[in-house]
């Protein structure tokens, strides 16, 4: 059976950089789109040219790609011809081989926020539409506030769809641009756009996430007929976000009757990709990776209670829908207090270490596992604490340096123009090889800030390691967490460090104490001798 196609359009340099905090530079958008360009994406929106100087210089400077290159605008203003509106210029003289115009489809908006005729604005998309086609681009026109505005005057609504296809649009996108439409209504519409007589085939889906159903509603979408799908990486928008293409491309790719009904631009060894497409945009953001996402997320194939990893042991398929490698990500079996020794069994395998079913030391693992989260550790989201909590019990974790001791200091001033600065200074001593050695560092980075006691001690420990220092010059932290686990004067302090190396090893590790300084020494400590652990 022949499979349509569905075409993937990617707004993330664009509607994404719409969301609250983010802001990308052009060498950031640069890298985002080849990473897109990778994974198979049919359509890059790179922004709006002339709307700011950054989506301008991107322009510019855009990358090679198999992807068609768009540039984002709207339609002309009325009192001036298509030709001589400059911001519709600006547009076009971006020199994408593609151009998407956002125009209104509500008559509402289009009396109140326009505060023009309903005639001129169909006029207005009409005539814009056209200037594109003749200018040998191929024209997109995203309906704006599209579902909203058929429910309120379906003729109307239709009439706008009309004008750009007429016009000769190569596109017309469905947008539910406050995202307040659900699937079922989304799915409805759609088909009697198309009994309406606008080809599905020329149909696009543009949803939010207001109402935490925009993936489902642009399968609803698609399923009643709608062939183009828009959407960001990691679901990157205004307010909640744009459907999120990482849990679409797989959905698409993997699961019926999507999977033998239609087919993509991304292939299943491209799909290996997409975990790291998507780590790779949160790295550019500097924020943290939702763990529960879909297909990406660091828990998606996590199994804590010890019922699921026995039965995963046996075959994996008993909890997961999909072989986590297939979108590039990994399996966890996470300990806790839940755990039961088949996911002890097989987190010691997964680090290398083959553990006999009777040999003792797993019970004496799972006792010692439980009584620290008693206290507070939390083993689950430190894996690599685990490792050598493990690792010790069994005998087989090497001692590479011992710290004898160590002080921080951290100094509150006001500096000579009358400002309140601080310093933390960290001093170590450790015992390598048989020799103590004595470091020293303050906190201060480059641009003469102070960077707290927990980076002081981090730069003081790292300093010299002995032969052990070469290996650690590539391990940066990458996010630091801090939880209180319990109330008042009895209140404990439990520190989480990531960790990652130039290898793209990630690590976890954890730190419990009433002393938050001494938590994140202790994490820090880990983070250091798992990293020593693997060798370079």
């Amino acid at each position: 059976m022949t499979r349509e196609r569905l075409t993937l359009y990617d707004t993330t340099l664009r509607d994404g950089q719409q969301t609250q905090g983010v802001q990308f530079s052009t060498e950031e958008k640069q890298a985002i789109a080849l990473s897109l360009d990778r994974l198979g994406i049919d359509y890059i929106e790179g922004g709006w040219p002339g709307a700011n100087p950054t989506d301008s210089a991107f322009f510019d400077a855009a990358p090679e790609t198999k992807a068609r290159m768009t540039a984002f605008g709207m339609t002309k203003r009325t009192g001036r011809s298509a030709g001589n509106d400059e911001v519709l210029a600006a547009v076009l003289n971006a020199g994408t081989p593609a151009v998407c115009l956002v125009g209104k489809a509500h008559e509402f908006h289009v009396t109140t926020a326009l505060g023009i005729s309903l005639e001129e604005n169909v006029e207005n998309i009409r005539a814009s539409i056209a200037h594109i086609v003749a200018q040998k681009r191929e024209a997109l026109f995203d309906a704006e506030h599209f579902f909203d505005g058929y429910k309120a005057n379906p003729t109307y609504a239709l009439e706008c769809l009309r004008a750009a296809h007429d016009a000769g649009a190569r596109w017309i996108v469905l947008c539910d641009t406050n995202g307040g439409t659900l699937p079922g209504e989304i799915g409805r519409i759609t088909a009697e756009v198309i009994a309406a007589g606008i080809p599905g085939s020329h149909l696009g889906i543009h949803t939010h996430n207001d109402t935490e159903t925009a993936v489902a509603s642009t399968l609803a979408a698609v399923e009643a007929g709608a062939r183009q799908i828009q959407g960001t990486l990691n679901g990157l928008g205004e307010r909640c976000g744009n459907a999120n293409l990482t849990a679409l491309i797989p959905t698409l790719l993997l699961k019926e009757p999507y999977a033998s009904r239609f087919e993509i631009g991304v292939s299943h060894e491209a799909l290996e990709g997409l975990t790291q497409a998507s780590r790779q945009l949160d790295d550019i953001l500097n924020r943290v990776p939702m763990r529960q996402a879909a297909y990406v997320g660091a828990s998606a194939f996590a199994h804590k209670a010890g019922l699921h990893a026995s039965a995963i042991l046996k075959d994996p398929t008993t909890y997961e829908h999909i072989a986590p490698e297939t979108v590039g990500n990994a399996r966890i079996i996470p300990m806790s207090n839940q755990a039961g020794q088949s996911n002890l069994r097989r987190r010691l395998a997964d680090a290398g270490l083959e553990v006999d079913p009777k040999d003792p030391a797993l019970a004496l693992i799972l006792d010692e596992i439980k009584a620290r989260e008693a206290k507070g550790y939390t083993y689950d989201s430190a894996q690599a604490s685990f490792e050598l909590l493990a690792r010790r019990a069994l005998g087989r974790m090497p001692v590479f340096f011992e710290v004898k001791r160590y002080k921080v200091t951290v100094e509150r001033r006001k500096n000579k123009r009358d400002e309140v600065v601080s310093l933390s200074e960290a001093v170590v001593v450790v015992k390598v090889d048989g020799e103590k050695k004595l470091s020293v560092s303050e906190s201060m980075d480059a641009s003469g800030h102070d960077r707290g006691p927990v980076n002081a001690l981090a730069k003081a420990l790292g300093k010299d390691l002995g032969r052990y220092t070469e290996a650690l010059k590539d391990m940066r932290l990458v996010d630091f967490k801090v939880r209180i686990t319990q109330g008042g004067t009895e209140a404990v302090t439990r520190v989480i460090i990531d960790s990652e190396d130039a290898h793209g090893r990630r690590w976890s590790t954890m730190g419990v104490s009433a002393n938050i300084v001494d938590a994140s020494f202790d994490a820090l400590l880990d983070a250091i001798n798992w990293k020593l652990l693997r060798g370079a």
